[in-house]
């Protein structure tokens, strides 16, 4: 084999996990969160289909090879380039909210589906030629491959930072390009540099005239650019997501206004990341605006007490940081993690919000807020969280995306931190069937509990208007002054009382009735010591978040599906919580697809029965393990940098890089069994000790300066990745050996069960969490060491 060879692996390896995570970025902005996460995860069966593909026409291919790979990797980039573009056309344009109404939309999602697997077919099937044509090599090849994809992980990270997502598509798919030169056949030159000239001016065109991304019609964005004179106003990428400002004189801005509200309305900006509403942008010169937020029930802890020093939580676009200065505090702590949006704001934004990042009164602080509250050692009067749900709802999109911020572990650290007459307030959009509010109330009272407060109702003040509800929790017993403040705070803005210590029933609905007034008994009893039999015979899942399980949005529980379609009918159970119904719905789509990928190659080698079941449960056992660790690490990994851009570029490089260096090392090994129980037996020990451990070490380490929280994740991911990157070589030099046949069906077994287990770990995590996830990785870890090889003594 030689170096041009490497070198275009290495090149093609780049350009998948590049093109990987510009499509989660691309879809992203699209649909949401679940469908970039799905959408992936069935491109990539593309790496399944190539498996099988080379397992039924193996020999023609091999035969074949040098005429046939340089093509390949050709029809790689330019499908890279162009199947982005084809996605937004008509006849595949899909939309999340109408796969349950109208079924010519899961005709669409299917075409979506097959239209990215493409690329990754082209790309998968080229490496997987090298792979079975150069197989006693496979450690170093293993090795290429893996450097390459960790490589791709930063490129991505680069040209996130450089270019906007339709453009980096026509940009990834010169690498296959470039690959191609390395290996063609020179008795083509001619013909073969008249294509590849082509093909990179195809790619750079669609670099330089992108295709325009497409949003759903129910994206915030899409919704408020139909406003009169709407007009996109500032436009800038990053690594959190496209930032997009949208002016228009009908934008207004009242969450829960007061009824007693009646001046005008100032029109604002509005600020959106990948199409979905992140905030105002409101001027503090318009007097309009400037008091907006103490007509609405958020003002509550200002109308209690004074407050001399706050912490803001997930600041975005600066309300909150505002609103605090408009009550006269003395110094506010703004915690954002988005970099770009912040540096936006301080800038080339600031006019329109009036420099409020700019002030002296204000300490803005870059990185995740669950970061900061490890790291942090000051005490605060006031901790506000970002406000949680929707006006009208979400149809459970966010059902799978992690919230640190809503994590019991996080309310115990924000209590912590409460100075004597302290509190943590949070808003919340009130939802029917009741679900955020409840949700947020248990978690917060599991904490007073657990502080040893057995009446909770004596530090907690909430109030609702017409469309909002806000909490208070505070340190100490509310005073009789306070809750006369929260009285007449009420009585002022015809808002009503939730929870406030000694009022009368008769208080709950003055001003604003509610659809079903269940919700003031299901609050008195979580405010009770019935509330853990409450929440577990709820319809829906209320139980306080962990970090362990950190998904406050996932609310649906599958036995309560019945119940929930006789209440409010079939049709509506799906909007409940689309987005986690749609992961389930997902895997078992992939789940079909990849057990047909695995038993088509059967016919091809139905009379070569031997190792046959070892090559199944061998090869799916290190493919499901691996992709479980790696999504794990991923998630612990961000709240130790304060980053998910630092952790997934980090988890992904260290991983694949050391696991690449565990694939050349294992060159050195021979084929016997005491190797592999060697090998299995050090990966299964290292991640049981990782399911107790990882969270422990990572949090006392926490503190230290980046350099060194850096050198400590390269060795707490290394070690494992390391292990984790021998079986599969070892068992493809084995399996090459014993039946060569199979060499190629056991390749695309590892990537289909790879791709399989990327929704499967995310399901586990949900229902079980993710210490739990590790176990299980480690016992397909133990399938794989116990399928059955008999190797040579």
């Amino acid at each position: 084999m030689k170096l041009r060879q490497i070198i275009s692996l290495i090149l093609i390896s780049v350009a998948i996990i590049a093109y990987q995570l510009n499509i989660m970025q691309i879809f992203s902005i699209m649909q949401w969160y679940h469908f970039a996460y799905m959408v992936i995860a069935v491109a990539l069966m593309g790496f399944g289909t190539a498996g099988t593909f080379l397992a039924i026409f193996r020999q023609y291919l091999l035969k074949k090879f040098e005429c046939i790979l340089p093509w390949i990797m050709l029809l790689s980039g330019i499908s890279m380039s162009a199947v982005i573009g084809l996605a937004q056309l008509p006849v595949f344009r899909f939309d999340s909210y109408l796969l349950f109404s109208n079924s010519s939309h899961i005709f669409k999602l299917i075409g979506t589906y097959l239209l990215f697997i493409i690329p990754f077919f082209f790309a998968a099937l080229a490496i997987g030629l090298i792979f079975i044509r150069y197989v006693e090599l496979i450690g170093k090849l293993y090795f290429a491959n893996l450097l390459g994809s960790g490589l791709g992980g930063f490129a991505a990270i680069i040209l996130i930072l450089i270019f906007y997502p339709a453009e980096i598509s026509g940009i990834i798919g010169i690498f296959p390009i470039l690959a191609s030169i390395f290996v063609f056949n020179k008795k083509d030159k001619a013909l073969f540099s008249i294509i590849v000239f082509f093909a990179i001016g195809f790619a750079v065109f669609f670099s330089l005239f992108p295709f325009e991304i497409t949003l759903s019609q129910f994206k915030s964005l899409s919704k408020t650019k139909n406003l009169p004179n709407s007009e996109v106003i500032l436009r800038k990428n990053s690594p959190y997501g496209l930032i997009e400002v949208i002016s228009s004189p009908a934008l207004r801005y009242a969450p829960g206004l007061s009824l007693t509200y009646t001046d005008k309305l100032g029109a604002v900006s509005g600020l959106f990341i990948n199409g979905d509403w992140s905030g105002p942008l409101i001027n503090l010169s318009n007097k309009d605006s400037l008091y907006i937020l103490d007509y609405t029930p958020a003002a509550l802890p200002y109308r209690i007490s004074k407050r001399e020093n706050v912490l803001i939580l997930n600041s975005g676009t600066g309300k909150d940081v505002q609103h605090s200065l408009a009550n006269n505090t003395a110094l506010v702590t703004a915690v954002e993690a988005n970099g770009t949006l912040i540096s936006l704001l301080q800038n080339e934004l600031a006019g329109y919000i009036d420099s409020v990042y700019n002030g002296p009164s204000v300490l803005t602080k870059i990185t995740e807020p669950r970061t900061y509250l490890f790291t942090d050692k000051k005490n605060y009067d006031l901790i506000i969280l970002p406000e949680l749900g929707a006006f009208g709802g979400t149809s459970g999109l966010y059902a799978i995306q992690e919230n640190y911020l809503l994590t019991i572990e996080s309310f115990n650290q924000m209590w912590n931190k409460l100075a004597d007459n302290g509190v943590i307030c949070v808003t919340s959009w009130l939802d029917y069937p009741y679900r955020n509010s409840l949700k947020l109330l248990a978690a917060m009272t599991e904490v007073l509990f657990n502080a040893g407060i057995n009446n909770p109702v004596n530090h907690i003040a909430s109030v609702r208007g017409w469309g909002t509800i806000t909490f208070v929790f505070k340190k100490t017993p509310l005073t009789s002054g306070e809750i006369n403040s929260v009285k007449d705070f009420c009585n002022e803005m015809l808002f009503d009382p939730v929870i406030l210590p000694g009022f009368n029933k008769d208080e709950l609905s003055q001003y604003n009735i509610l659809q079903d007034e269940k919700l003031f008994d299901y609050v008195d009893i979580i405010l009770s010591n019935q509330r853990k039999e409450f929440i577990e015979q709820y319809d829906f899942n209320i139980k306080p978040p962990t970090d362990n399980r950190p998904y406050f949005s996932q609310f649906i529980k599958w036995k309560s599906l019945p119940h929930l379609a006789e209440l409010f009918g079939s049709d509506a159970v799906p909007f409940f919580e689309i987005g986690y119904i749609i992961v389930v719905i997902t895997f078992f789509q992939i789940a079909v697809f990849v057990f047909a990928l695995i038993l088509l190659p059967l016919f091809k080698i139905s009379s070569q029965r031997e190792y046959r079941l070892w090559t199944v449960l061998y090869f799916s056992g290190i493919g499901i393990g691996y992709m479980f660790v790696e999504i794990v690490l991923i998630q612990k990994f961000i709240l130790y940098f304060g980053n998910p851009v630092y952790s997934v570029a980090a988890v992904i490089a260290f991983m694949l890089i050391c696991s690449g260096a565990g694939s050349y090392y294992s060159s050195n090994f021979n084929l016997e069994r005491r190797v592999s129980l060697k090998v299995f037996g050090i990966i299964i020990l290292l991640l049981l000790l990782y399911s107790f451990l990882l969270t422990p070490i990572l949090q006392s380490t926490i503190s230290a300066l980046f350099l060194i929280k850096i050198i400590i994740a390269f060795f707490i991911i290394g070690f494992p990745a390391f292990a984790m990157g021998l079986p599969f070589p070892l068992g493809l030099r084995f399996i090459n050996l014993k039946n060569d046949s199979l060499t190629p069906w056991a390749w695309g077994i590892n990537g289909s069960m790879s791709v399989l287990s990327t929704v499967l770990a995310v399901i586990f995590a949900v229902e079980l969490g993710f210490s739990q996830v590790i176990i299980f990785a480690a016992g397909a870890y133990m399938i794989s060491l116990f399928s059955g090889v008999r190797t040579k003594n």
